[in-house]
């Protein structure tokens, strides 16, 4: 038996590949089994290949597999595609519709089963899936009955007739597979898992959830991969709690939008990918400015322009840091697991509230739309903090003539703060320099007062565990150094470090800007090389440490930028080439 295997599932876009993944990994979730799954598909609505690999564990795993133990082919080219990742040992299951063929050269056992003569035979083709699954659990060795509240839910809408065919099209593919094995395969029978509810969830599903949690009540934001998640959750979510969404009709005007809710006193976010960000970039810092409280959430993809809609990018930082003309006070935030983006999210409006600034939640394509186990998330850490919001409060009163100081310099570069209607706390609001009541100025000295008072912000921001650390070595032959999602891989590279007598510590930096440099320079220093796992063609995170910490003679580059994520293999192997 085995603790651990990878599945695919390929075909066309549109022929049900993604709610195929989708019951066999929820029915295995909800038999304690950890899962780590990652959809490759195209910028297209239908057509295309597209798959969905998913990692099956005893243990907890945050990274797609080397390689691969099953593969389900609907079509000639899942095979061609993704043959290479199987290892030798490793089983093809395709229907036998399209009359696969195996590449010369390859050891890989194909199966052909007639997936859509089946599902036909019971009245629709369309039920090809499920006969997939059906035959997928025979390999595995896992009882359809784990399966029956997963169809039960999906189908029961559609009556109880639907959901037994669906069910008889799993028995099939089961039974059919079983035959053709002639019994169990003992190196892919799953050891039973712990039984352990554990929700099964994307990073945007997360964030969503997060915002939600933490008073977010409205919404502006354009449809764009890969954030539309975000939106399309909270369009379900939010009016139950009093708030709604609203599609705008460009990004430009989502941010505004966010801007003038959350100037209201209404929490508010908006989502999008790095084509939306760059469209905000004169909000962001019409935001900054006016020191007005906002959470944007970038989901960083393949640039540049269009570029690659649809897969793995890390190249959006230097942007997202330096991105607006002029200066201004902005957090840039990066959750490296679901459990994080929750918690994260939620502390972005606090942070927001209490700094009266934009705050950037960052992630990446992998982290957000690639699916994984999570414990039950505590909502016992849940807490709202609205810094110096004066809501409730009466305001001292003022004669004809004053106004109050909204900008006022305080030695924290932190201003009271009012929404429009409080008795007293009229004020001018405008992009344009201002002295402490908002009025227009161009006076050098109030210039240097205001600029100051806003930069003073940064000087010691309340971001508790700004870098995910594991080092258990004083001194470390290398330090690996990585954002979001690539939290996973480096952990499984240490780990075959570790095995081979390597000394290896990991920081994984959650807070982006400002840089944690003093937390960071400790790891730094005792290391004999740094490298830093991302994915871009100009190591930006690298460049980031260097501008922040030094060292840069020890730090080394280890970059993709193909649009796939990484794999433990290739950081581990690549890694040694730096050492």
């Amino acid at each position: 038996m085995t603790k651990q295997l990878s599945w695919k599932v390929g075909g066309q876009q549109g022929e049900g590949i993604e709610s195929t993944g989708e019951i066999f990994a929820t029915a295995l979730n909800r038999l304690g089994y950890y899962l780590y799954g990652y959809r490759h598909f195209s910028s297209r609505i239908k057509g295309g290949h597209t798959n969905n690999k998913i990692r099956v564990s005893t243990t907890e795993v945050r990274a797609v597999s080397d390689d691969l133990d099953i593969l389900v082919a609907f079509d000639q080219e899942t095979i061609d595609v993704n043959v290479s990742e199987l290892h030798d040992q490793g089983i093809v299951i395709a229907d036998a519709k399209f009359k696969p063929t195996m590449p010369e050269g390859s050891v890989a056992k194909m199966y052909a089963v007639p997936f859509t003569e089946i599902a036909t035979e019971l009245g629709t083709s369309l039920m090809k899936n499920m006969v997939a699954v059906g035959a997928s659990s025979a390999i595995i060795n896992v009882s359809l009955d784990a399966f029956q509240s997963v169809v039960q839910e999906i189908f029961g809408r559609k009556g109880q007739q639907v959901v037994d065919k669906n069910m008889e099209a799993m028995k099939r593919g089961f039974d059919y597979m079983q035959e053709q094995l002639g019994g169990t395969i003992e190196s892919m029978s799953l050891e039973k898992a712990d039984g352990k509810k554990r929700m099964f969830m994307i990073g945007n599903d997360a964030i969503a959830l997060g915002a939600l949690a933490g008073g977010a009540r409205f919404m502006p934001a354009y449809p764009i991969t890969p954030a539309s998640e975000i939106m399309e959750y909270l369009i379900k979510k939010l009016p139950d709690f009093g708030g709604t969404v609203i599609q705008t009709e460009d990004e430009i005007a989502a941010c505004t939008m966010a801007i003038g809710a959350n100037y209201a006193g209404v929490r508010s976010l908006t989502a999008s990918a790095g084509p939306g960000l760059s469209l905000m970039m004169e909000s962001i810092g019409l935001a900054g400015i006016t020191e007005t409280p906002v959470v944007i959430v970038d989901t960083q993809r393949g640039g540049p322009s269009t570029g690659l809609p649809t897969k793995q990018e890390q190249s959006d930082l230097m942007a997202m840091i330096y991105g607006t003309h002029g200066e201004i006070p902005k957090i840039v935030m990066a959750p490296s697991t679901v459990e994080e983006a929750f918690h994260d999210t939620v502390e972005a409006f606090n942070l927001a509230e209490e700094y009266q600034c934009p705050v950037i939640l960052l992630t990446d394509l992998q982290l957000s739309l690639g699916k994984q186990t999570v414990d039950p998330l505590d909502y016992q850490k849940v807490e709202i903090r609205r810094g110096k919001l004066a809501l409730g409060q009466e305001l001292p009163e003022l004669d004809s003539k004053a106004y109050f100081k909204r900008y006022e310099a305080t030695e924290d570069g932190v201003s009271p703060r009012v929404v429009p209607g409080m008795a007293n706390g009229i004020h001018h609001v405008t992009g344009v320099e201002h002295d402490e009541t908002g009025k227009p100025s161009e006076v050098a000295s109030n210039r240097k007062i205001q600029m100051d008072k806003r930069m003073r912000k940064l000087n010691k921001i309340n971001f508790q565990n700004p870098i995910h650390t594991n080092a258990p070595h004083e001194e470390s032959d290398v330090l690996f150094v990585g954002f979001n999602s690539t939290r996973g891989v480096i952990e499984e590279a240490m780990e075959r470090f570790e095995k081979e007598g390597v000394k290896a510590n990991h920081a994984h930096i959650r807070l982006l800007h400002p840089f944690p440099a003093d937390e960071l320079l400790p790891l730094v220093e005792n290391a004999k090389k740094v490298v830093v796992v991302e994915h871009n063609a100009t190591g930006q995170l690298a460049n980031i440490l260097k501008m922040n910490v030094g060292h840069a003679k020890k730090v080394k580059n280890l970059l993709k930028y193909d649009g796939n994520p990484f794999l433990p293999h290739e950081v581990h192997s690549k890694s040694k080439e730096l050492l």
